[in-house]
């Protein structure tokens, strides 16, 4: 029991110190040896308890994505019971996938935002065997949360669908990597802009509500975006804009009712 005890640690450690490095350093900058160093242990024990470097940031992202496949596909569940068969509204499905991604920022059990900064990084330059990793571990979730999108606005082509969670993904995978080139736009410290001080005085927790209070309105604003015009004849949504309109007008499924 005590040699179990040990090993669970030792191995908890390990994961420990190299999700935090490859998220300061990225895979390619973060040898073994750092690693090791990090941990304390020698290379025979990462090599026992991993096999390679590869398998040891796929298990890095397996233990927090194991978690948050599961609480994602359990809120999806619990809104269609609630919704007894009726379509979800968008800013629920949105609230449930991307929502509780962010509040893994809040919970350093979860990995805080060491684990959201070291996803948003690797999602924006995935290396060909984690990016098949990903495809594995998210599959499931993404085909569900696909089709909510699909029931909440049927009228709304399918294609142009995917390419609004294209999208959402690829804001929330920047949003979440860091914000170095916030620091260049603005030549200011992300808390600066927040109205709370400089960085460094900001716990992790206060920047991830923050930053869930400003993403999370951006998604839906996305999602509920006007149809480009060439894709308005396509649905059943009112005539397109006539010669003299400026602006294309959001269709109505496109407008999410208020309880």
């Amino acid at each position: 029991m005590a040699d179990q005890k040990t090993n669970h640690d030792t191995r908890e450690r390990i994961l420990d110190v190299a999700e935090l490095l490859f998220m300061a350093n990225g895979y390619e900058g973060t040898s073994m040896r750092v690693i090791t160093t990090g941990a304390e242990v020698n290379l025979a024990a990462v090599n026992y308890h991993f096999g390679s470097k590869e398998a040891l940031l796929c298990e890095v992202f397996r233990r927090r994505l194991s978690w948050l496949n599961r609480e994602r596909l359990h809120a999806l569940d619990l809104l269609e019971a609630e919704a007894a068969g009726a379509p979800l509204k968008p800013s629920q499905i949105l609230e449930a996938f991307f929502g509780t991604l962010l509040r893994i920022g809040e919970d350093s059990s979860l990995g805080g935002m060491t684990f959201l900064r070291l996803l948003g990084r690797t999602l924006t330059q995935p290396a060909e065997f984690i990016r098949t990793f990903f495809a594995s571990e998210y599959a499931e979730v993404i085909e569900r949360y696909k089709q909510a999108l699909f029931s909440a606005l049927p009228d709304v082509p399918k294609a142009e669908l995917v390419w609004r969670l294209h999208f959402m993904l690829g804001a929330m995978s920047y949003a979440i990597a860091g914000t170095d080139v916030l620091r260049v736009l603005t030549g200011c410290e992300l808390g600066d802009w927040a109205g709370e001080g400089a960085a460094d005085s900001v716990d992790d927790r206060a920047l991830a509500r923050r930053l869930a209070q400003r993403l999370m309105p951006f998604l839906l604003g996305g999602l509920r975006a006007p149809l480009p015009s060439a894709l308005q004849s396509l649905t059943s949504s009112p005539a397109s804009p006539s010669e003299g309109d400026t602006e294309p007008q959001t269709p109505n499924h496109l407008q999410e009712k208020q309880p």
